[in-house]
């Protein structure tokens, strides 16, 4: 079991310092809000989507350090990303903190970071709520999408 210096560790400590995009976005091609009942941590994202990836990002964040750190990869990598790269990171992520799996690589490496929070199952939720809030936004998008295809 991972003490919990390892979990919070001067790079965490770091990430979390450094999150960025916290203005809101004016209009949003979706905005979604994720929340953790067991911590009180509340995720809220705006999301603009062009060309199939996304070209604006606007974040609220209330959440505990492992939270803001998730929070601030997020907001520094999430420019021009793919909805399908987004939901290959949000299952990385679940995968190393619930099944052991190997941590994000490439320019989504630093959520490596996070690989300590596994052996603590109360701080999971709280780590994933951005790609939470991130893929509820796809997925209002998507669904907009679908019923304006339907409708035609």
């Amino acid at each position: 079991m991972a003490d919990l210096d390892e979990i919070y560790n001067t790079r965490i400590l770091e990430l979390a310092g450094a999150i960025s995009r916290t203005e809101r976005l004016d209009r949003p091609d979706a905005r979604a809000t994720a929340h953790s009942k067991l911590c009180g941590s509340t995720v809220t994202i705006d999301l603009a989507l062009r060309d199939g990836r996304v070209s604006d990002y606007g974040q609220s964040v209330k959440a505990c350090l492992l939270g803001q750190a998730s929070a601030s990869v997020m907001a520094r990598e999430i420019i021009g990303s793919t909805p399908d790269e987004l939901r290959s990171v949000g299952r990385q992520m679940r995968a190393m903190l619930k099944e052991g799996g190997s941590p994000p690589t490439g320019r989504w490496a630093d959520l490596g970071t996070l690989e300590p929070v596994r052996n603590y199952k109360a701080r999971h939720a709280s780590t994933l709520l951005v790609f939470d809030a991130v893929e509820s936004a796809l997925d209002e998008i998507a669904a907009r999408r679908d019923a304006a295809v339907a409708g035609q």
